[in-house]
């Protein structure tokens, strides 16, 4: 397997080092650092080959963790490689925030700086140097793997976890034309409008909320420039659903702006990751038939 699932080293921005490997339902689970120009740091990637990246290239979905995860989060609990084996998809799931000594931190607040990137391209001081998460998850991030030889170039999906539910979500809104298909669980689908997102986006952003509005998935749709459809995943047993998801109001901002929204709810399911393991053969099975129909 060896000829397409090489390193990714001598690709993209110099220094590719493959931390880690592991074989998995036929293909590797890798762990990647790299040099990212548009977070001014080194960032760790995990990526998913499955065993049909061997032959052929294979489309690829992008998976954006919540707060406090980093890479290891996803590919260690979601249980999705089974299910990109089956499907022939490449998982690619990056760090949450930029990572290292000279990246601004708030070393008390897990809902803000390092873990907590909210994956925005922030405006202000000292933030803006290194926290630019929508550039690197929409342009530098894709430029680095989709170089690969075991990659089909252009043929994209991404879905997320709650604050990466929220980045899934708005990176698609934000560049139409490129995925093919964009899910969530359990989004931060209205961030101006709760906690979470207000303090991120006050620190990242400043107090002018006219700003915070193109960060908003709930705001976005009603100028989106293309209809691809929100699969959205929820829980209703979620302990932050009333005061940090508040899915309802994507539904409402989709129906006001005629967007097509799937918005599910489980009884019973928490944010946990058991949440997305249970669900996420689902997701993938969706994704893969978009991208079947875009490739």
């Amino acid at each position: 397997m060896d000829g397409l699932h090489g390193d990714f080293a001598g690709i993209g921005a110099a220094g590719t080092q493959r931390l880690e490997r592991h074989a998995c339902f036929g293909g590797w689970q890798d762990v990647y650092r790299h040099r990212s120009e548009a977070l001014d740091c080194d960032m760790t990637v995990g990526v998913y080959f499955p065993p049909q990246a061997a032959s052929a290239p294979c489309p690829v979905l992008y998976w954006l963790s919540g707060l406090t995860c980093t890479e290891q989060n996803f590919i260690t609990k979601a249980g999705a490689q089974r299910h990109a084996a089956e499907h022939g998809l490449i998982l690619v799931a990056p760090d949450t925030s930029p990572r290292g000594d000279a990246v601004a931190d708030v070393p008390d607040r897990y809902d803000v700086g390092k873990g907590a990137g909210f994956y925005v391209d922030a405006t202000q001081a000292p933030w803006s140097r290194h926290y630019r998460m929508h550039d690197y998850v929409a342009r530098e991030l894709p430029s680095w793997v989709e170089t690969h030889p075991a990659v089909a170039a252009g043929v994209r999906a991404i879905s997320g976890h709650s604050m990466g539910g929220h980045g899934a979500l708005v990176a698609a809104l934000r560049n139409p034309g490129r995925y093919a298909s964009v899910s969530a669980f359990a989004p931060i689908v209205a961030p101006s409008r709760v906690p979470w997102g207000e303090l991120a986006f006050e620190t990242y952003f400043g107090p002018d909320r006219a700003a915070w509005r193109e960060w908003d998935a709930s705001e976005l749709v009603a100028t989106a420039g293309e209809r691809l459809p929100l699969l959205v995943d929820q829980g209703e047993a979620d302990e932050f659903l009333a005061t940090q998801l508040r899915p309802e109001l994507l539904r409402e901002a989709c129906a006001a702006a005629g967007h097509p929204l799937a918005l599910r709810l489980h009884p019973g399911y928490d944010h946990s990751y058991y949440f997305i393991a249970s669900f996420i053969g689902e997701h993938i099975a969706w994704h893969a038939a978009a991208l079947r129909a875009t490739g």
